[in-house]
């Protein structure tokens, strides 16, 4: 892994920083695309909704840019959003566009070869992390937008008047119920999964462990008597966790060593996991062979011999009874 500092390239060898503790860097560009090119919460203006302009950069393997590649296929943008998927490897050079290993594109529109390149085509100059998720403008030739949960918004709404989706995952009335389920998830689960698989002092992983299982048995506990976590409606929330959750028992549970439960310990959350894999269109989006590959091969730190393992077998086909539940 590493970084980009005015244009030049430098690796990283850890994710750690001198307490032992995983931190998450904020991501750089915040703008938005808007119905019509006005700006958003935050960044400029000027990036008006359109069908081919935008493109987005992903890997498989990452639950962040799976959030957009969920979106994207739940509100009928694949049309109107081309996609670019990088290689499942992420070593010295980052994020790499090659081809040789199934289901990586490549860059369908430049043919880099890595992905920092797209960074430096936006600003050679720049300062900043690699990440996925990207959503890029084609015509201004920049990136709008690396922060996956600002994508999911604009995904939600920006586009509806093209795609006459009008499916809504983030409803105004039920935002500030929204926000502090999002805000536990994100810190203690989705990131929790890495702060204690990063850690590289007790102390620190106990921290993270202990608040990423208190969640967990925080939400079996929601789900057994909520069909989703706001009830009997689909919201952002669900599909933010989703991603977490689909990674928890084959690359979490040993590899970041959460391992206090596997999730299908869990009847309430392995049920409620079943039953969104199986919405219309999301096993579609669902990689497994990227997810295994990535993390085992790409993390040095944590599996220095790069052994792939050979389980487990997950069935998230099997039937679920989460109809049975009604809002509390």
């Amino acid at each position: 892994m590493g970084r980009l500092v005015d244009g030049k390239w430098q690796t990283e060898a850890q994710f750690a920083g001198d307490d032992g503790s995983f931190n998450r860097q904020e991501t750089t560009f915040r703008n938005w695309v808007t119905p019509d090119g006005a700006p958003g919460p935050s960044g400029e203006g000027g990036f008006p909704a359109a069908s081919g302009r935008y493109h987005l950069y992903v890997s498989y393997a990452c639950p962040w840019a799976h959030r957009t590649l969920i979106f994207r296929r739940l509100k009928g943008l694949e049309d109107h959003i081309g996609v670019s998927v990088v290689h499942p490897d992420m070593l010295d050079e980052g994020w790499e566009l090659r081809t040789d290993f199934p289901g990586a594109t490549g860059d369908r529109l430049y043919g880099l070869e890595t992905l920092k390149e797209l960074y430096l085509k936006t600003d050679p100059d720049i300062s900043t992390k690699v990440t996925v998720p990207v959503l890029w403008d084609t015509e201004r030739e920049t990136i709008v937008s690396n922060e996956s949960a600002e994508i999911i918004r604009m995904m939600n709404s920006a586009w509806d008047g093209i795609t006459g989706n009008t499916d809504d995952y983030w409803p105004e009335a039920m935002r500030d119920e929204i926000a502090p389920v999002n805000d536990r998830i994100y810190d203690t689960v989705n990131n929790g999964v890495y702060k204690a698989g990063f850690a590289t002092k007790q102390s620190a992983y106990d921290t993270a462990v202990g608040a990423l299982f208190d969640s967990l048995d925080w939400l079996e506990d929601r789900l057994s008597t909520h069909r989703y976590l706001m009830g009997d409606r689909i919201t952002e929330a669900d599909w933010r966790l989703l991603t977490t959750l689909l990674r928890f028992d084959a690359v979490y549970h040993g590899h970041f060593k959460c391992n206090r439960n596997k999730l299908i310990e869990f009847p309430n959350l392995w049920g409620y996991t079943r039953e969104l894999y199986q919405h219309p269109g999301v096993a579609e989006t669902v990689h497994m062979d990227h997810i295994v590959r990535h993390y085992h091969y790409s993390h040095p730190s944590v599996n220095p011999n790069r052994i792939i393992p050979i389980g487990p077998e997950i069935d998230f086909d099997a039937p679920h009874d989460r109809a049975r539940l009604k809002a509390a």
